[in-house]
């Protein structure tokens, strides 16, 4: 018996990093570039970063947080500053040396000219630069906190790269904070974290584990690092969002200090957290399936196409009317905060062309309109959270009515795949050789198929942290925020363990 037929070729099943490179092609996102390693975000792709920009945006400043922007060029002696900080990135920086270009001595191109006194890195990322400002603006107690936030693109120079996932040039926010005391510092690293989680689950309905990383997969040269993880379809881990307390350590590199109410002069205490374009790549990875991208109403470019359906009416402007007129009601109607966004297809191309390539682009609600729907006062529609030859005809009364419910009842059902999907491939785990088969697929020919989420008990030991990685190409992803942990043996070195923690292959 033959595979049932799919509008995204391969599978996720005959080969995920295929089908996610064109489930990205088929709902006309992004392409790669003309420069090694870049990409260009189409409208499509753009609209979906313009929504996650947008809520994150509003969910920083209801937390006191003000936008502002940083030059893209960093001094090299900048980062050299801090020497963790810089060993950490120095391979993944792009460097200027010249400030122009000039006629090369045979006239047959361009060569670089004029050096510059020093080296200008392109920011892989920004704490030194904008700790430079701070060092200005903060001069006593009562300019703290400082609370800022940036939306810039950043370079880090990657060999392998994937769209949205891993590029050499991305978008994202960074934000960076200056306090009195260690206390502050730590519950605005940990209340950022909690945005981050509180948006994956509630915007993106991508769940998350929430922890602290290791002292090996630490934010360099930050005191401690905490993340959001989230499980893809081919149960990899990806890391969504990281919070960071730095400590004093940019500080003193810095020299942020401030007169404190007892007079004396203090080093300040700073953070610095981020997400980024990568969190496109995690909503694909999370909810597309075979037939191409699915979006979760809050985020959507648009909730509703209307198709008007036109090559057999008697009067194809009276659909068409009738088209408009609906987007204008179904424009009214409030969901998430915003107007429901409707696209009306008025292109004249086969209607089931028309409808498949809606689907590849994972638009919440599709409505067919013809004159029989006209004459009902009804519509014929489908849902992306369903199959899509599960679509029928609704008054138009009630479409509009149920419209807003519908949206939030597919909001909340990914939210739930997502939870089941992540519940079904955890495990708990108490020996090495079940850890170990955990992560060793039975087919040799399909290596990806490892388990998921492993969780177990950690001594502490970095040796048996890199042991695991050597040998299984699995890290611990983080160590769970998890209020009532038990204490145990850690399976690898027979050593007390205070809690599991989540290990996982990952992006």
């Amino acid at each position: 018996m033959s595979n049932p037929k799919t509008a995204i070729t391969p599978t996720r099943e005959e080969n995920y990093p295929e089908w996610y490179q064109q489930v990205i092609r088929a709902a006309d996102m992004a392409e790669n570039s003309d420069v090694r390693g870049c990409m260009v975000i189409k409208p499509w792709g753009y609209a979906l970063w313009e929504n996650i920009q947008r809520t994150l945006d509003g969910m920083f400043k209801a937390t006191g947080h003000r936008n502002a922007y940083f030059p893209l060029f960093i001094p090299l002696s900048f980062l050299e500053k801090e020497a963790q900080h810089v060993e950490g990135f120095a391979k993944e920086c792009a460097v200027v040396t010249h400030h122009r270009l000039e006629a090369s001595p045979d006239g047959t191109g361009l060569v670089p000219a004029g050096k510059l006194d020093e080296p200008l890195v392109v920011r892989p990322t920004s704490e030194t630069i904008i700790g430079a400002a701070f060092a200005r603006w903060v001069q006593s107690y009562r300019d703290l906190p400082l609370l800022i936030n940036q939306w810039a693109n950043v370079v880090r120079w990657e060999l392998r790269t994937r769209l949205f996932l891993r590029t050499t040039e991305f978008l994202w926010q960074e934000g960076h904070t200056v306090h009195a005391t260690r206390e502050e510092a730590v519950a605005e690293t940990l209340q950022m974290l909690r945005v981050y989680a509180e948006f994956a689950e509630e915007h993106m309905a991508m769940p998350v584990v929430t922890g602290v990383k290791t002292a090996g997969e630490r934010f360099p040269g930050a005191v401690d690092t905490y993340c959001i993880e989230a499980m893809m379809q081919d149960r990899k881990a990806l890391q969504a969002g990281t919070s960071h307390f730095l400590g004093q350590n940019f500080a003193k590199a810095s020299e942020i200090r401030f007169q404190s109410e007892a007079g004396e002069l203090e080093y300040a205490w700073t953070t610095s957290w981020g997400v980024s374009t990568r969190l496109v790549g995690a909503l694909i990875m999370t909810h597309a399936d075979d037939d191409g991208l699915v979006l979760p109403p809050n985020l959507a470019p648009a909730h509703v196409v209307i198709m008007p359906v036109t090559f057999k009416a008697d009067d194809p402007k009276a659909v068409e009317d009738y088209c408009d007129q609906l987007a204008a009601d179904v424009r009214k109607i409030i969901y998430n905060g915003r107007p429901v966004e409707v696209e009306i297809d008025r292109r004249d191309i086969r209607g089931g062309d028309k409808v498949w390539q809606w689907i590849k682009k994972g638009i919440p609600i599709r409505l067919e309109v013809g004159p029989r729907d006209m004459a009902s006062d009804s519509v014929f529609m489908g849902r992306r959270d369903r199959p899509a030859k599960e679509k029928g005809a609704v008054a138009r009364t009630e479409f509009l009515a149920t419209l807003a419910d519908t949206l939030a009842d597919m909001q909340r059902t990914l939210l739930e795949r997502a939870r089941a999907f992540r519940a079904a491939h955890t495990r708990e785990i108490d020996t090495k050789d079940e850890f170990y088969a955990f992560f060793t697929p039975e087919n040799a020919e399909r290596p990806e198929m490892h388990g998921g989420f492993a969780m177990t008990h950690w001594s502490g030991d970095a040796a048996v942290e890199e042991q695991i990685r050597t040998d299984l190409s699995v890290t611990i992803r983080c160590i769970p925020d998890i209020p009532d942990a038990t204490p145990g043996t850690c399976p690898f070195s027979g050593k007390p363990s205070a809690r599991r923690v989540v290990w996982a292959k990952a992006y």
